[in-house]
């Protein structure tokens, strides 16, 4: 079911169902789509309105990496994270303890998402895999940079941690002198 934003006739929740799904109909109810397609629709949708603002106009058949980069840069203007400049004090420091002029850009973990889910809905909407702008060399190099200044800036480490092996210790019995078992002789039904 399509839920759109309608300011001229809202509901209590502020929200109005979209006219083609108003009322059951006699076929079987289609299943809403989950989170991650109905994310990865409304990003398409937002890249192809992006395309068509573009000037000149772009096709999708003529969208290249640069296309891509220069997307992912004008959505920067609505990021929410504070990336600190290297002559901003708190430069390095993930807590800042007092606010500073520093720019808010998108988060590299968004984009990365981002450009999961595009380069996803670039091969549904008719896209060649080989020809995909979304997994180019040139993509995942700006991400890669990305992600490494914002956490120089933040004072964050991205360093992938090995998992610890997990040890197979066969159960103990219940210790004497731990707090939460019952003293030995009593039950604990009391």
């Amino acid at each position: 079911m399509d839920i759109i934003p309608s300011p001229a006739s809202p509901s209590s929740d502020g929200f109005t169902v979209s006219p083609n799904s108003a009322a059951p109909s006699s076929c079987s109810p289609t299943p809403s789509p989950s989170r991650y397609e109905a994310q990865k629709r409304r990003d398409w949708n937002t890249f192809s309105q992006y395309l068509k603002n573009h000037q000149p106009p772009l096709s999708l058949s003529r969208c290249s990496a640069a296309h891509v980069l220069e997307f992912l840069r004008y959505l920067d203007q609505f990021g929410k994270t504070k990336i600190h400049t290297p002559a901003c004090p708190f430069f390095g420091h993930p807590n800042p303890p007092a606010p500073c002029p520093c720019p808010l850009r998108q988060a590299w973990g968004s984009l990365d998402a981002l450009i999961g889910r595009l380069r996803a809905a670039f091969e549904e909407n008719g896209g060649k895999r080989e020809a995909n702008p979304f997994g180019a060399r040139a993509v995942r190099l700006y991400l890669r940079e990305i992600r490494e200044l914002q956490a120089k800036a933040r004072g964050i480490s991205y360093r992938k941690q090995r998992k610890k092996p997990q040890q197979t210790t066969s159960p103990t019995p219940s210790h004497p002198h731990n707090p939460h078992s019952p003293p030995p002789g009593t039950s604990s039904a009391a």
